[in-house]
């Protein structure tokens, strides 16, 4: 009975240990994709924060636009209203967040389009430096979520190999969702004149 009991302990001691060595390096993983996730939603609200500037300025130029202009200005809005909370990053939560700014970002291409239209828009230099602007913001987005997904898989990859995927079964770390391409992305868009 005493050798069954030792023999309980010292496997109770052994799985404590083996979690124990990895408890703190998946904390600093779990810590690395909610400041990655912090910084794709700075990103994203650079971008809304723009926006309004670029509306006005178009306003000016092309007035009789006015359904193209309260499609990006709903689709900010919408934008700002999902938010998703760092220690719920759940596939569900990044898909649906991304959603929002998919639509976001279909509106203000529509936009940019307008810009064809009107000569004087063109040569406006606010339009030019705030198109410039957003576009130096869409390039920054690019990346905020590509490290974002590269924190993930390195968290997610982490909780899943042994011994740590004990450790976080014990202490419910839950693997994280990805920033994926957009449905249709793969194909090419289609240019038509």
């Amino acid at each position: 009975m005493k050798k069954g009991l030792l023999i309980i302990v010292a496997i109770i001691v052994v799985i404590a240990g083996l979690a124990g060595c990895s408890y703190n390096p998946i904390v600093s993983k779990e810590e690395t994709v909610k400041k990655e996730w912090g910084n794709v939603q700075n990103t994203y609200q650079l971008r809304a924060d723009k926006i309004p500037n670029l509306v006005a300025t178009v306003k000016g130029a092309a007035a009789h636009e006015k359904n193209t202009l309260e499609a990006v200005m709903a689709a900010r809005a919408k934008a700002t209203q999902v938010t998703v909370n760092a220690d719920d990053l759940s596939p569900e939560a990044i898909q649906k967040y991304q959603a929002a700014q998919g639509e976001l970002s279909q509106a203000l291409g529509r936009l940019m389009m307008v810009q064809e239209n009107y000569p004087d828009l063109k040569a406006n230099q606010n339009f030019l430096s705030l198109q410039d602007e957003i576009s130096g913001i869409e390039n920054r987005i690019k990346v905020a979520r590509d490290n974002f997904n590269t924190a993930v898989n390195d968290y997610n990859s982490s909780i899943r190999k042994f011994p740590a995927n004990i450790t976080a079964m014990i202490f419910g770390f839950k693997t994280k969702g990805y920033f994926e391409a957009e449905a249709g992305a793969q194909s090419a868009p289609k240019v038509e004149f």
